[in-house]
């Protein structure tokens, strides 16, 4: 069975790709194994064997914590900082009810911004990877935590110089011995360019970076005279760009959000100074993303100092010399400086409200920032930390205002703390838009959701007219599950929502979403056992880059997964095989209805193309896929796998076996088939073989597909991997599936 033509390994799985076609969720035989199979061989170059891990036997602790942490500065009739009050010089009302403090502590960075200079080594604290707050509040204790972040989506060149210049100038002459700086930008993605650190050097590195090139300054700057464009004039005339605004708005917004819960594991105060152009608002499309932006600042102790950094700004009839000329009358009748002064203020309200809901401040029309770093350092210099437990137990999400008192403090006594926060919100109580939001900023994250755990795999199957069927299946963990009994079934309901862009363009090639209801009788229920997914996409050869989500709409639990697809053109001249698909699993085409123990509703959003039968169809059967490639030896192995002969040669002498290969050492093979179905259509021929796997020990799997031509000279082989183990509890342990092609034997 050796190929001398077979001289390299073909690729263990090519990774993801969006669904458009959504054919079934079933529930998977084996039990167990939810190794990450397709998100461990990601980003790599060649397949790695799959790794042992059991998602399963890991239950999932969930705690519910609603304490409330306010920080408060107290000041005497000269603004002086007062220290060493007690919890009985305060009084603490959440919606004018009276709560009771847990804690009160102080934060003297006045101390340590007076000490003598510390030759110490800086201090580096890793947003990546400090997650524990008690080893961290030793190291941010007395210390003043401030965070430069710069919004490159809005600033042009001249307001990025701007505020860069500012920011060299603060590390250089304004930073305290008590500052822990960090800097992090957002331009076409969220990056932290330095840690928590006073480390001045490292500082003003990280600052300098974020200023491009001169060419590249120059050509932000605008065309150059001779250049035969014509700009769009937003001074003098507004088209219509809500449906555009709407997603730059919740972008940056999100931005804001996903960098207050990062800095949320932190102990203490926590003041970003962010400095962008403005964030204009379009009405209710954006009020859930603000409100989840100050949620997220408020519960993370986060202060938003806000900087405009267009500078002193004048209105000029027209525009001014940054922008191209007006047309029409616009200019000599004040309706384009109605206009710029309308977007300016539009741009500053919503930076307004996210400073003012989070105890920061806003700075407006100026052209010097050195006094905004004083502010931020004199707002900052000491101050109380209260905690409380709420006494309104509901989960609304409502905003609560709150209202601190000094009581026994002499007159002129002066508190300044922020105005209140957003309860939490059950997700059983979200409404529509909220749960829309929720889908969306998940999509948008940059970061993985691990709240659902889930395993996705993917593969490739050649069609007509040189298109790809790309199966996306997704493997959701028995554990994370919730099962609802309604009318004697048991009931789960899912979201799946996945896209694919090309890697180059960006552009969306594929995306589709489906709400899927699965009820279940007591005889076919078991809550060991876990949902598989299973879904495709058309898409012609290209790179790609998928982002599958997941949710559970019982708790709006989220998992997401991202991976990239490479499908390369077909050559003619070659036989060629598809992916390698491994399932212990044998479904009929059509789900099982009501009253006969089993029902799938799907609803399907989206409307790309989609295909009448899937590859995975083969005798009236759909092979589902294992996607964790986990087995257990009382399990049967089907391996399905698609052939293309080359022009000149005829599918039907194609013939193919298996070799299996145990811990790098060949150890069992199949004798040779004949394939099991034949399209004359794509000249393919699909093999599906099967073995029962009690034959085999326990242990890591390379099985690698040979199909050779009968009385010819082609030959080609595909790889995948598996682990097999032993079954948790074999007394217990569910029988093998039902037969599919007859089991074949080994040499």
């Amino acid at each position: 069975m050796n190929n001398p033509l077979a001289t390299q390994i073909c690729r263990l799985l090519t990774i993801a790709a969006f669904s458009s076609l959504a054919l079934s969720a079933v529930p998977a035989q084996q039990q167990g194994a939810a190794q990450q199979g397709s998100a461990q061989t990601r980003n790599q170059s060649g397949p790695l064997p799959p790794k042992s891990s059991d998602l399963t036997s890991k239950p999932k602790i969930s705690t519910r914590v609603d304490l409330v942490q306010i920080d408060a500065v107290v000041t005497d009739k000269d603004g002086k900082l007062i220290k060493g009050l007690k919890p009985a010089n305060f009084e603490l009302y959440e919606e004018n009810k009276l709560q009771q403090l847990d804690a009160l502590d102080y934060f003297d960075v006045e101390k340590i911004e007076t000490a003598e200079k510390d030759n110490s080594e800086p201090i580096v604290i890793d947003l990546n990877t400090s997650t524990n707050p008690e080893d961290l509040r030793p190291l941010v204790r007395d210390h003043r935590l401030i965070v430069l972040f710069f919004d490159l989506t809005s600033l042009q060149p001249e307001d990025l110089l701007r505020s860069t210049d500012a920011a060299k100038k603060f590390l250089k002459e304004q930073l305290s011995p008590a500052d822990l700086v960090a800097v992090i930008s957002l331009s076409t993605q969220f990056k932290v360019n330095a840690n928590f650190t006073n480390d001045r050097e490292v500082l003003q590195k990280a600052v300098a970076l974020l200023i491009p090139g001169k060419d590249a300054m120059l050509q932000g700057l605008g065309a150059s005279a001779s250049d035969a464009v014509t700009e769009d004039n937003m001074a003098a005339f507004t088209p219509e760009d809500t449906e555009f605004n709407i997603f730059n708005t919740d972008n940056k917004l999100y931005a804001v959000q996903v960098l207050a819960e990062l800095l949320g594991g932190i102990p203490g105060k926590k003041s970003v100074l962010e400095f962008t152009s403005g964030i204009t608002q379009t009405g209710e499309e954006n009020r859930s993303s603000l409100q989840a932006a100050t949620d997220a600042a408020n519960k993370s102790n986060v202060s938003f100092y806000q900087v405009d950094a267009r500078g002193l700004m004048t209105d000029v009839p027209g525009g001014d010399a940054s922008v191209g000329a007006s047309r029409g009358t616009a200019s000599f009748n004040g309706s384009s400086v109605f206009a710029q002064r309308d977007a300016r203020h539009a741009a500053r309200d919503t930076l307004y409200t996210l400073a003012a809901d989070t105890g920061g401040r806003t700075f407006f029309d100026l052209n010097d920032f050195s006094g905004i770093f004083k502010q931020v350092q004199d707002d900052t210099k000491g101050y109380y930390l209260l905690s409380y437990t709420s006494s309104n137990k509901l989960r609304d999400g409502r905003y609560r205002s709150v209202k601190v008192k000094l009581v026994g403090l002499p007159p002129g006594s002066h508190i300044k703390h922020r105005p209140g926060y957003y309860a939490p919100k059950e997700f059983a109580i979200f409404n529509t838009e909220d749960r829309e939001k929720q889908l969306d900023s998940a999509m948008a994250s940059q970061a993985a959701l691990v709240d659902l755990p889930i395993a996705v795999d993917t593969g490739e199957f050649r069609l007509a007219n040189g298109q790809f069927f790309v199966p996306v299946s997704a493997k959701l963990a028995s554990s994370s599950l919730q099962w609802a009994k309604k009318s004697g079934q048991h009931e789960a309901k899912f979201d799946f929502l996945y896209e694919v862009r090309e890697m180059k363009s960006k552009r969306v090639a594929g995306v589709q979403r489906n709400n899927m209801t699965i009820q279940l009788d007591d005889v076919n229920f078991d809550a060991n056992k876990a949902i598989v997914y299973q879904g495709g996409i058309l898409l012609g050869p290209g790179q790609y880059r998928l982002k599958f989500l997941a949710r559970e709409n019982q708790t709006g639990r989220i998992g997401t997964f991202e991976g990239d697809l490479n499908l390369k053109p077909a050559q003619l001249n070659r036989l060629e095989l598809s992916s390698v698909m491994l399932s212990s699993q044998l479904a009929a085409q059509v789900p099982r209805m009501r009253g006969q123990g089993q029902q799938v509703r799907s609803r399907t959003l989206g409307n790309d193309a989609r295909v009448r039968t899937s590859p995975l169809d083969v005798g009236g059967q759909r092979i589902v896929p294992s996607v964790t490639r986990v087995f257990t030896s009382q399990q049967t192995l089907y391996v399905f796998f698609q052939a293309y002969a080359p022009a000149k040669a005829d599918p039907a002498k194609l013939r193919a076996g298996l070799v299996f290969f145990h811990n790098g050492q060949r150890s069992n093979e199949t004798p040779v088939v004949e394939p099991a179905e034949i399209n004359p259509v794509t000249r393919a021929a699909s093999f599906r073989l099967s073995l029962p796997l009690d034959k085999l020990a326990t242990g890591s799997y390379t099985v690698q597909a040979v199909v050779v031509e009968a009385g010819g000279t082609q030959a080609a082989f595909a790889r995948n991997f598996f682990a097999l183990r032993k079954p948790v509890n074999p007394a217990s342990a569910a029988p093998a599936a039902p037969p599919g092609p007859p089991g074949l034997p080994f040499r």
